[in-house]
């Protein structure tokens, strides 16, 4: 039988500080190396519920079901600051013994909330005095209150909770609470004496946005809300310390910190014991010390996170230093990252200034910085004669894999290549997805699309990091959202950015989503408001994958008044119910013949786009209206998609199948949202499909619409290799191309470098967007052939589809049951197919092994036949003729008869 791992509650990555009441548990399986997790499947459950506190109780309910995923609390909710443990003991049979089996407990999981309601807080946010420059660079501030626990107090239990206007480090007697960046955190305190905190600009007060970008969005005053609850264990009965008019401030020694523009750090007026247990502020070095105001208590409802903070997930040595032509220095990291650098140690004269410039790559071996427009990406550290060890910048961020460094002393400091290191920074999500094939090019694009990933899930999903932007585009992560749910575990994440959307989106009366970023700085001045598909439609599209993922119906649900408000309201229409024609959409953004300064000029109708994805929410949200049992909605989206789907093809289909937008992405949208009215349509747009692809060299003609669905609507039409040919393709545009060029991560345009080294002329060029990375979600799903038939993976299919040069591919991912892991291969030409399969315990797969037939076969969204098993190792084979197969390999291209051939590029 198999094992339980340690129960999780609701999305959060640890279950302390929670701010649900009555949180929802999960379980996963850990599969036994013999047959006894073979095709086990649960059919009860016993959860035991031990509230400690001083009067311990206890609770185990026996329930009977075969739900393993965020099952309901079965007890009375918790209250603000307490605490449980929970273990869970499993029910089931096998395919060996039909008796039920009982499963041994699991390992007690903790949990505790946190602040549940705004009496809870008894104390105010404070800031320093004084009128700040308005439009101008806030200077970090630091608080310091020092106190003594009465002697009364036992301290078994100690808790910090703390927000702040900016972002924040907290010291509790010169340690710093937590290993968290730019976020908050708790922790247990030790001994007597302080509680210090450093507020920094961050997002809530730093320059947002392009073309200059706005200063002080949200206040124009650092401040920090915080209290120290120290008990015996008692959740109500407790010593508290927090934020108040006793507290004192002073000026932090970072005299300057901006996202885009970088730190600024003066050694000459640090203090290092400004944040120690107990200091004589008149004579300390930075001396300027006075009394905190008060501010009034935020209107803002304070939530506590499921999703878990930022911190510092890697840690990278430099690989080359390198003199450039005009004779800066320049450090290689060897790898984009997204991040900040680590300095082992600098002793310099007073006076002197070490300047840290960092960028994605070089142009004629100078480091590239006009990409950055208007940020400046600088660190800046200003000596005072003293060492200065293990320096990093503190409230800022940088994406880069070049360094430029200025003033480096390398007879007093050492040489730069031990001493400096690139610290790599992303919320701290579990990884839940691999990816390897017997192809090296093509799972370096699978890493790159992973980096990319890791340097824009940064507290946001954002479109880069490095730039003046790093912006919320919800175009972007509506695109790659299903990949990344495959990569990371996402949900606390992105639950709670879709949090914010709502909130932003509801406030308007029109139903529209704020112009497309979240959270919206774009002013109208700027961009006015004007509804989008592909990008708004990101309010109903990313729910749904989240829920497909994680099968949470409580996403769906939070989220329907939010998609209700886009589908009824929001969306402009026309009199036949698709999109206003009149309304300027931007479609299939970035198609790479689209001019540098002209991102939008694509090939595919922008209406076209958005009216295909229009009928495609529209049977999203029958679906998910049904889910939530809203059947007059769901009765109404099913019946609103079929005459939208009707009107679409009057307006955009013919008779023979073939579309009025005679593009690649026009014809994908239309066959992987099933558009036709019959069969033979699809098959004749799928054909055409092919001949528009053989007649552009395989090279990518596709955009941010077309290019997540291109590949996934030539396999689905009975076209694998032409989709592997495709992949496989190195000249620009393609998949490859980066590759060649030597990029580490996803670019924003597909030749955002040019064959000569150059950087595209396009303002907006970018070396980290994960959008055109979606490609790895048909590697996922097609290559190693792994996909959800049911929510959260309890039903999956598992139909690998080889070709091209790839004779072996492996994917794991960690689903909300357990592991799941797929193996093939194929060993010679006229061999076999061979397939190693793990399913988790509780889950069961339809398994599609290869056949000739079935790969040149149209197939639908029906569940085609194949072989159902349940949990546990399984091995298959079939009968494949490689040799026969790859007879048609590789496709060849339609080259006009005046043209002589050029010779292929394939990977």
């Amino acid at each position: 039988m198999p094992y339980i791992e340690t129960p999780t509650v609701e999305q959060h990555a640890t279950g302390f500080g929670i701010g649900i009441p009555s949180p929802r548990i999960s379980w996963r399986f850990l599969t036994g190396a013999d047959d006894s997790s073979l095709n086990w499947e649960q059919t009860a459950y016993d959860l035991q519920i031990v509230r400690p506190g001083y009067e311990r109780q206890e609770e185990t309910f026996h329930i009977e079901s075969n739900d393993s995923v965020l099952v309901p609390w079965p007890s009375k909710p918790l209250q603000s600051r307490e605490s449980a443990q929970i273990r869970v003991r499993v029910y089931g049979t096998n395919a060996a013994n039909e008796k039920a089996t009982t499963t041994t407990w699991s390992p007690w999981k903790d949990v505790e909330c946190g602040l549940l309601d705004r009496s809870d807080w008894k104390f105010d946010p404070i800031s320093a005095p004084g009128d700040p420059q308005p439009d101008a660079p806030l200077r970090p501030v630091r608080f310091r209150k020092e106190f003594q626990i009465p002697a009364s107090v036992s301290i078994q239990k100690a808790r910090l909770f703390i927000t702040s206007f900016g972002v924040y480090r907290a010291f509790i007697n010169g340690k710093q609470v937590g290993d968290q960046c730019l976020a908050p955190g708790w922790t247990n305190p030790k001994g007597p004496n302080a509680i210090a905190v450093e507020v920094a600009e961050g997002w809530y007060a730093t320059r947002l946005g392009f073309r200059g970008g706005r200063r002080q969005l949200y206040g124009n005053r650092l401040a920090v809300l915080a209290q120290l609850e120290i008990s015996e264990g008692s959740e109500k009965d407790f010593f508290s310390i927090g934020t108040d008019n006793t507290w004192l401030c002073a000026p932090s020694a970072i005299l300057r910190s901006e996202l885009y523009d970088g730190e600024i750090y003066d050694s000459g007026v640090e203090d290092l014991d400004w944040n120690a247990s107990k200091i004589d502020v008149k004579s300390t070095r930075n001396s300027h010390w006075v009394q905190a105001e008060k501010l009034d208590f935020p209107q803002a409802e304070l939530v506590a996170p499921d999703a878990p903070p930022v911190r510092i997930t890697e840690k990278i040595s430099a690989v080359a230093v390198q003199r450039t032509p005009s004779g800066k220095t320049v450090v290689d990291f060897g790898q984009n990252v997204v991040g900040r650098l680590s300095v082992r140690s600098l002793n310099l004269p007073s006076g002197s200034r070490v300047s840290f410039t960092h960028a994605e790559v070089l142009e004629n071996n100078e480091i590239g910085i006009r990409p950055l427009r208007h940020a400046k990406c600088t660190d800046e550290v200003i000596c005072d004669g003293r060492e200065i060890s293990n320096w990093s910048p503190q409230y800022t961020f940088h994406g880069f894999r070049y360094v430029q460094v200025d003033g480096w002393d390398e007879g007093r400091n050492g040489p730069l290549l031990a001493s400096l290191s690139a610290l790599v920074m992303h919320t701290d999500m579990t990884r839940t997805g691999w990816f390897s094939c017997s192809h090296p090019m093509v799972n370096q694009l699978h890493t790159n699309a992973l980096w990319s990933m890791r340097g824009n899930f940064l507290s946001i999903p954002t479109d880069c990091p490095q730039r003046d932007e790093r912006l919320g585009w919800t175009g972007d992560i509506q695109i790659f959202c299903s990949s990344a749910n495959f990569l990371y575990d996402t949900a606390g994440m992105l639950g709670g950015w879709l949090q914010d959307v709502a909130a932003e989106q509801l406030n308007e009366n029109d139903g529209c989503v704020p112009p497309f970023v979240i959270p919206n700085v774009i002013s109208e001045e700027l961009w006015p408001h004007t509804p989008q598909a592909v990008w708004d439609d990101v309010v109903v599209l990313t729910p749904w994958d989240l829920y497909l993922s994680y099968n949470d119906v409580e996403i769906l649900h939070r989220q329907y008044p939010s998609m209700l408000a886009w589908i009824d309201r929001g969306i402009r229409r026309g009199s036949d119910g698709l999109w206003n024609p009149n309304l300027w959409q931007l479609g299939d953004w970035l198609d790479p013949t689209a001019p540098p300064i002209e991102p939008g000029d694509a090939r595919t109708n922008g209406t076209l786009v958005a009216d295909s994805y229009l009928v495609h929410v529209t049977s999203v949200m029958s679906k998910i209206s049904d889910i939530l049992g809203h059947s007059k909605d769901s009765e109404r989206f099913k019946s609103d998609h079929e005459r939208l789907k009707s009107v679409f093809q009057a307006k955009y289909i013919a008779a023979s199948g073939l579309l009025v937008g005679d593009t690649q992405t026009a014809l994908s949208l239309a066959i992987v949202n099933d558009l036709h009215s019959t069969a033979e349509g699809a098959m004749a747009a799928a054909s055409r499909l092919v001949h528009l692809v053989r007649l552009g060299k395989f090279r990518v003609a596709t955009g941010f619409a077309g290019t997540p669905v291109i590949a996934h609507a030539l396999s689905k039409s009975g076209y694998p290799q032409i989709a592997y040919r495709m992949l496989l393709e190195k000249s620009r545009p393609s998949w490859m191309y980066p590759i060649t060029m030597g990029a580490t991560t996803m670019w924003e345009r597909w030749d955002s470098m040019l064959p000569d080294g150059t950087i595209n002329p396009g303002e907006m060029t970018s070396f980290n967007h994960y959008a055109l990375g979606s490609i790895v979600n048909w590697l996922h799903t097609n290559v190693a052939g792994l996909r959800p038939l049911s929510a959260g993976w309890k039903q999956i299919k598992v139909a690998p589809i080889p070709g091209g040069t790839i004779r072996s591919a492996e994917a794991a991912y960690e689903t909300r049951y357990g592991r799941l892991e797929c193996r093939w291969s194929i060993e010679n030409e006229d061999g076999v197919f061979e397939m190693d399969l793990l399913v988790p315990a509780n889950s069961r797969a339809l398994v599609i092994l290869p056949t000739r037939e079935l790969l040149s076969k149209h197939r639908t969204t029906a569940i085609e036949e194949g072989t159902w098993v349940g949990s546990g190792r399984h091995k298959f084979s079939t009968p494949f003729d490689w040799k026969e197969y790859s007879s048609e390999w590789p496709p060849k291209p339609l080259i006009p008869i005046m043209r002589r051939p050029e010779p292929e590029q394939i990977a």
